[in-house]
């Protein structure tokens, strides 16, 4: 066991500053501090050491601050910081386009182009996909993020981040995910991905028409929707349905990418190639970077100057995206995202057996997730107990995240490289937690 954090004074203080002066609006997740930070360990203001199981949101798929990394980082601000690409073409740019290019070919010729968000990629990927098909619909997914700018906090599925942010775009449409552990029923998987693939096939008469659908958009792997996967067969399932009718098939890496499930991309495991992809998190190891990836006569179809920006793949973003992705190379951040995919999901498995309130264990990978529910109901979510596990854990020096409509469900996203003594110890604590959280609330 770790010794409790000591006396949070400066944490406090620094909590109390944000409140008076940034908007309730700006969510507070976990209320740890931080100071500085290597590897899976963060130090906070007041000198105590956490253990990061949540990586800034799954930014951080290499750890904290990799010496080659921060090293990029500074030669690079030494030379430029600002041109904007739009204007003065440089070679950081061009060299990371390249290199997703390689590592993530789609189809026989690819073509990148590189802005500073998620979210941003995005909302030109709907523009790509748009100039490209002539048509105006998307189909997105419930339990889908795509961000909360206007189309991607259209696309994102969670009404509590949109309470009067509209009106929202237009010619957006939604349809179930595949999400096999709440919907399934009697059914067998096989049984399950059929109906869906059917209720797919139907939404072209009852929702919106195949022949004006740009595009549809999906999340391989769920991130603030629960880690929910999308089985196999539907994505083959839907990739044929996009060929079939001319959409065009965007898939979202922005959570799974980059060694987080194990692969490059989680898309990879299922040998369904898109159209287009959106990337971003942990490609710049916390720098803002984002890329939209796509086969090449698709990304040329946007009009010269529909999309970009002022601020697309700055410079000492780019240099810091580059070195991460050789350091990762380096690391065989795949292999690691197995190796503590492993570790989390036989610990998340041990607890499942012993506690009813845990209803779900999944995940791919790394990207792995543990799901509590009433008496082992799908359709019964627990939040409180989810609730009382991230903030006991943070009381033992744990950084974890919720995720899910009802945040009923811990996400683990820690960095890649964190030490295995230190994982089992962090996975030590909350079974500790849990069980005392359960047996609080048998009294």
């Amino acid at each position: 066991m770790i010794p409790m954090p000591a006396a949070l004074t400066n944490s406090n203080d620094l909590l109390e500053r944000r409140k008076n002066i940034v908007p309730r609006g700006v969510g507070v997740f976990n209320t740890a501090t931080v100071a500085t930070a290597s590897g899976a360990r963060i130090v906070d203001v007041d000198g105590n050491e956490w253990i990061d199981l949540a990586g800034g949101i799954g930014v951080v798929n290499a750890g904290h601050c990799p010496a080659p990394v921060v090293q990029a980082i500074q030669e690079q601000a030494a030379k430029y910081l600002h041109t904007s690409f739009n204007v003065v073409t440089y070679e950081p740019y061009i060299a990371l386009c390249e290199q997703l290019a390689e590592i993530l070919p789609h189809g026989e010729a690819t073509k990148v182009m590189l802005v500073s968000t998620g979210a941003e990629a995005v909302e030109n990927a709907i523009k790509i996909a748009r100039q490209s098909t002539r048509r105006q619909a998307v189909l997105c997914y419930t339990g889908a993020f795509h961000g909360r700018s206007m189309m991607a906090m259209t696309l994102t599925s969670k009404v509590d981040y949109k309470h009067d942010c509209g009106p929202f775009a237009p010619e957006v449409y939604r349809l179930p995910f595949p999400n096999y552990y709440r919907y399934h029923g009697e059914l067998s998987i096989d049984a399950f991905v059929k109906d869906e693939l059917k209720r797919l096939r139907e939404s072209g008469r009852n929702v919106v028409a195949p022949d004006n659908l740009a595009a549809i958009i999906i999340e391989v792997v769920q991130g603030e929707g629960g880690f929910n996967v999308v089985p196999e067969a539907y994505l083959k399932g839907l990739r044929e349905y996009c060929d079939e009718h001319g959409i065009v098939l965007i898939f979202d890496e922005v959570q799974s990418g980059f060694g987080r499930t194990g692969k490059w991309g989680a898309y990879e495991h299922f040998g369904v190639i898109p159209d287009i992809s959106t990337w971003a998190k942990s490609l710049g190891s916390g720098l803002p970077i984002a890329a939209v990836m796509g086969k090449a006569h698709i990304m040329d179809a946007a009009a010269p100057g529909t999309i970009g920006g002022t601020y697309i793949g700055n410079p000492v973003a780019c240099a810091a995206a580059l070195a991460t992705l050789k350091y990762m190379q380096e690391i065989d951040i795949n292999a690691l995202g197995v190796h503590v995919g492993n570790i989390v999901r036989k610990h998340f498995e041990a607890m499942q057996a012993k506690y009813t309130c845990v209803g779900d264990v999944r995940g791919l990978g790394a990207m792995m997730a543990m799901e509590f529910v009433h008496d082992g109901d799908p359709r019964r979510p627990d939040h409180d107990t989810c609730h009382s596990l991230v903030e006991a854990c943070a009381k033992r020096g744990v950084i974890l995240i919720s995720a899910g409509t009802h945040k009923n469900i811990i996400r683990v996203l820690s960095p890649l490289v964190i030490e295995d003594e230190v994982l089992e110890r962090a996975l030590a604590i909350m079974d500790e937690e849990l069980l005392r959280i359960i047996q609080n609330n048998a009294l």
